[in-house]
């Protein structure tokens, strides 16, 4: 019996793989391609965004579980970070915050690995990982050679690159940062952060207080992933934010909703709260074994007698409720297992 996906995602989905390598060694990456002898795999990171299917996956599956991160000064007070892929986000942060470095520090407790970041360009409180990368090793599986992608030919948006759009592609290998030496803050410009931080919006607070309030802020909302009870189970928010016409805006913001343009210029209206107008909420029963987090509606759980199946089948009929309404499409946001994806 091979071994089980279901042991290294979140969700705790998915049955046996055919093939399984774990690479933990940078330098012998070349021993997982050999190995590999010609197959692409699915390459998988820390498991937080991956919906995967309880009978198997029929191909192979390399864990990167590399670990590492070396500084180098570059000018002006800049400091490069070279990040293996298996190292984990919240490590990252840690580090560059201990380090006084600053162009990270919003996004601690969002769970994966750095290599996973670059994939859906992870994100949070006004902050990208776009915004401080200068480049991406990878694994070309077409070429098959190691190249370094810079931030155009990532191609990042929001919550989306390259490496999304087209999964069967890349392996991601290590992550290169650019960060600013600094004591404080990137501006804080979302107002939920500014008053759990007790600062004025735009304010730049101590980088470390900044850093320990969006842990904090996260846990009060339900955004962090607990170890333990029923909300243990989970891949974060389900949905992307969707993007939405003139008309629309206007009508979700008539009805109090709220409407924001994302860094492309994008008008996204909030997930959340379309499924809170649509009739969800916390802890609402979507499917077999399938339930709104007990603290936010766009955190969908998994709990006893759940399948992958009836997740996808709850997420699905989250969706279809909320257009039916609105007419407005959600998307979901976890990712099935496919080859050259990595999450």
């Amino acid at each position: 019996m091979g071994e089980l996906l279901a042991d290294h995602t979140t969700l705790r989905f998915g049955g046996p793989a055919d093939l399984w390598l774990t690479h933990t060694d940078p330098a012998s990456w070349g021993e997982v391609v050999r190995a590999l002898a010609g197959r692409r795999p699915f390459v998988l990171g820390g498991g937080s965004n991956i919906l995967a299917d309880d009978a198997g996956y029929p191909a192979a599956v390399v864990r990167v579980a590399t670990r590492g991160i070396t500084a180098r000064p570059v000018g002006d007070g800049q400091v490069e970070l070279t990040v293996q892929a298996g190292e984990p986000l919240g490590r990252l942060v840690a580090y560059a915050v201990a380090e006084g470095l600053s162009g990270v520090e919003y996004l601690g407790g969002i769970p994966g690995t750095v290599g996973a970041a670059p994939v859906q360009n992870t994100g949070a409180y006004g902050q990208q990982i776009a915004d401080c990368s200068t480049s991406v090793a990878v694994w070309d599986w077409e070429r098959e050679r190691t190249e370094l992608l810079d931030p155009a030919a990532c191609q990042f948006r929001y919550r989306s690159s390259v490496f999304r759009t087209r999964p069967g592609r890349w392996a991601i290998l290590a992550v290169t940062l650019r960060l600013t030496r600094s004591d404080r803050a990137a501006p804080v410009m979302y107002g939920h952060l500014a008053q759990a931080l007790d600062v004025p919006l735009g304010s730049r607070p101590p980088l470390e207080e900044a850093a320990a309030g969006v842990i904090a802020d996260r846990n009060a909302r339900g955004l962090s992933l607990p170890g333990s009870g029923p909300d243990a189970r989970q891949a974060g928010s389900v949905f992307l934010n969707p993007p939405v016409n003139s008309a629309q805006a206007r009508e979700v913001c008539a009805a109090g909703g709220r409407v924001h343009r994302d860094g492309d210029g994008v008008l996204r209206a909030s997930a959340g709260w379309l499924l809170e107008q649509s009739g969800y909420g916390p802890n609402a029963h979507v499917g077999l074994g399938v339930y709104c987090s007990t603290s936010r509606t766009l955190t969908v759980t998994a709990r006893d007698g759940a399948t992958a199946s009836s997740f996808l089948a709850g997420l699905h009929r989250m969706a279809g409720t909320v257009r039916e309404a609105s007419g407005i499409t959600l998307r979901p946001e976890p990712v099935r297992p496919q080859a050259g994806a990595r999450t």
